[in-house]
């Protein structure tokens, strides 16, 4: 029985999940709030705090930013309050609503990441219908933990799940099962989504969120051990419903 393990979203692109017990999912959406924020290199041509889809090359990523991961952020999306911690201490806080509250944040990771923010960071914020995620239509990803097991034997190390950054992790109980759900539905507690596509990884798998340092080249252990370097699947919302975790996942 397949059943659904754990939901995380992320407020700002490239910093700290959120784990959610549970959440509404909309058609044609991802998860309400994920990706919402960006921050935009100094570099990035803008010209108003809200955006459209960009690639995240226009971004402060982990794929290049591994120091993102040293930090400990939280988000209160009630007050559009972000926090953010490094070794256990707060060095900058501010409500992403408000000027003066971005002007903050902006100011602390424009000295914090130095010659890589080139120029002054800015805060962004997705466009309504729009998400700051890598893929330029709102999605759901999934990771099944019976896949990361197979990695891990691979490996013959461990892996923190978070390397990969899904909304919904689920087990299967067998590796590599995602990928033969492609253009098949899946039911999550009251929702139904479709699997679109295998999720193709880049270099932020690389970064472990604890050290905050690459320690593991992902894509060739991918490559020599799979012949590719995906993991985990994209899926579209087709009918929308609440789910959380320890809901049954069936596929049709």
């Amino acid at each position: 029985m397949t059943q659904l393990e754990n939901i995380y979203r992320y407020p700002v692109k490239s910093l700290s999940p959120e784990q959610l017990g549970s959440i509404d999912l909309d058609p044609g959406d991802g998860l309400k709030g994920d990706r919402r924020y960006a921050l935009a290199l100094g570099s990035t041509l803008l010209d108003s705090t809200t955006t459209e889809w960009m690639p995240k090359s226009n971004f402060l990523a982990l794929v290049k930013h591994e120091k993102l991961a040293a930090l400990e952020t939280s988000f209160d999306a009630e007050t559009e309050t972000l926090t953010i911690l490094r070794g256990g201490r707060q060095v900058a806080r501010g409500n992403l609503g408000v000027p003066i509250g971005r002007t903050m944040i902006e100011e602390f990771f424009t000295a914090y990441m130095g010659d890589q923010a080139r120029g002054r960071v800015r805060v962004v914020s997705a466009a309504e219908g729009h998400s700051l995620e890598d893929q330029s239509k709102p999605s759901v990803s999934i990771i099944n933990l019976a896949t990361l097991r197979d990695i891990e034997r691979v490996l013959g190390s461990s892996l923190d799940p978070m390397r990969f950054r899904g909304n919904l992790y689920i087990d299967t109980g067998e590796p590599w099962q995602e990928f033969d759900w492609l253009g098949r539905e899946v039911v999550i507690g009251g929702a139904t989504l479709k699997i679109t596509e295998r999720t193709g990884r880049c270099g932020a798998t690389h970064v472990n969120p604890e050290t905050a340092t690459r320690d593991i080249n992902l894509l060739k252990a991918l490559q020599q051990g799979f012949s590719h370097t995906d993991c985990g699947v994209f899926a579209d919302v087709i009918t929308g419903g609440s789910i959380a975790t320890g809901d049954q996942v069936s596929v049709n």
